[in-house]
């Protein structure tokens, strides 16, 4: 299997996961942040799809500002989360999934056929950067949503 086609199967693997989260997640606005990561998942997986014959193309992901107003009606919300030990782990499961994928698309960047194929891969990594803070900051909201949303930590999501 060439670089693209496991990067392919990756993205879709990715996909799969987090829409298996989402529909063990009791929780409607977790539920909604876990697809809108397979979302971007699916957007990836495309993206490769094309490179591997044509110029890609691949918009900028909003998870981020999406995921920020989540939370924001959440926190609102004051609803209480009874979540099991089980959901948490399963998201640093995920956190794991993407810390190796930013591995991944880095090592991998220098060997792929073409230049744009490289630029893509080293979007991929900020992509996936991106996706490893959401789930980091989401393990954080279900330890300790009342208190999460004050952390100065969230403000650091405007960063990306």
């Amino acid at each position: 299997m060439d670089i693209l086609e496991f990067a392919i199967q990756m993205e879709r693997d990715g996909q799969n996961f987090y829409h298996e989260l989402a529909s063990k997640s009791t929780h409607t606005g977790i539920k909604n942040i876990l697809n809108m990561l397979a979302d971007d998942e699916r957007k990836h997986q495309k993206a490769i799809e094309k490179a591997q014959t044509s110029r890609w193309d691949m918009p900028e992901t909003t998870v981020l500002d999406n995921a920020r107003n989540v939370f924001r009606q959440m926190q609102d919300f004051g609803g209480q989360f009874d979540l099991s030990g089980d959901e948490e782990s399963l998201y640093r499961q995920a956190m794991k999934l993407e810390d190796k994928s930013i591995a991944f698309y880095r090592d991998k960047a220098d060997q792929v056929s073409t230049p744009e194929q490289k630029a893509l891969f080293l979007k991929l990594v900020e992509e996936e950067k991106k996706h490893f803070f959401l789930l980091e900051n989401l393990v954080n909201f279900v330890g300790a949503p009342k208190t999460w949303l004050e952390d100065a930590e969230f403000t650091r999501l405007d960063d990306y």
